[in-house]
């Protein structure tokens, strides 16, 4: 028995909705799942993952023989990894989705879909890449009382994302120690606001307001010094007209949001990028909403 487990790629934080808001999108991990006595873990492309048990995706699988009570006897997982780790696309949310779908699908699915995504929010410690990972689409999402509550709104096929991914990691962890330990009621508000214009945009698709929607105070600021060539980014992809930019969640990926048929941007962004030294770091990826989610196979 083989099971396949493809997850998308996911973009957090959608300007405003810090640790809320989160979206789906056409870039994919793949982990193929087989019974073995004993636990074995590699790659199909070379990629270097660890393969004991620090491994993330064999630590979600593990949780959910813990949480369903059955032994676990080992493991055979082949992993492909297309989504670059510690870049803001939520490359580590798609290895705790592939790890517990794919443990339980070979347990024959004791949990349902809700406790499946708990279960990979009290792992990952928020909601905001592992919903959209395992639903797809744009999501909005709440952690109360040990459970999660998200709801899915499909995004629009009118809408294209561009991904400008630099070739240098920024840990989670280091862009949240950037962050102050407090905020003041005017930010709060602020983005409260917007975040709850971001949400009511993408869904009525009133894209025209997602400059205004994905606007922050919460967050942002405090990342993009971290991120050489960032604040020339977010000025790039605005005057070349996208709808919005923001950062990807905890960054160093910075997306902007397109109309589908805006060619136009992609071609004019890549030259600016070969142009200018301080922007060569970064590389555009075109990519489309995913409304599917995470697929068993």
């Amino acid at each position: 028995m083989m099971i396949r487990v493809r997850v998308p790629a996911t973009s957090a934080n959608v300007g405003a909705g810090f640790d809320a808001l989160g979206l789906a999108v056409g870039m994919y991990n793949v982990v193929e799942f087989s019974p073995c006595d004993r636990l074995e873990i590699s790659t199909s492309d070379g990629t270097k993952v660890p393969t004991g048990s620090s491994n993330l995706v064999y630590r979600a699988a593990k949780a959910v023989y813990d949480q369903v009570d059955r032994p676990f006897t080992g493991l055979r997982m082949v992993q492909t990894n297309t989504i670059p780790m510690a870049r803001g696309l939520g490359s580590s949310s798609a290895c705790i989705v592939a790890g517990i779908l794919g443990a339980n699908a070979l347990l024959g699915g004791p949990l349902t879909r809700r406790q499946m995504l708990t279960l990979a929010t009290a792992i990952e410690g928020h909601p905001d890449n592992v919903a959209p990972a395992m639903l797809g689409g744009f999501v909005t999402s709440a952690f109360d009382e040990g459970q999660v509550y998200s709801v899915k709104k499909d995004i629009r096929e009118d809408l294209v994302f561009g991904a400008f991914v630099p070739n240098f990691k920024l840990l989670t962890e280091q862009a949240r120690q950037a962050l102050p330990g407090t905020v003041s009621h005017k930010d709060a508000v602020y983005n409260l606001s917007r975040a709850a214009l971001a949400t009511a945009a993408f869904c009525d698709g009133e894209y025209d307001l997602l400059h205004v929607a994905t606007k922050d105070a919460l967050h942002q600021k405090y990342r993009l010094p971290l991120i050489p060539g960032g604040t020339e980014v977010f000025e790039l992809a605005l005057d070349l007209g996208a709808y919005a930019v923001y950062l990807s969640g905890a960054g160093p990926t910075i997306m902007a949001v397109l109309h589908r048929s805006d060619e136009r941007f992609f071609a004019r962004a890549a030259e600016c990028l070969a142009q200018d030294d301080a922007l060569k770091a970064f590389t555009l990826h075109r990519l489309l909403p995913d409304n599917t989610g995470a697929v068993v196979e």
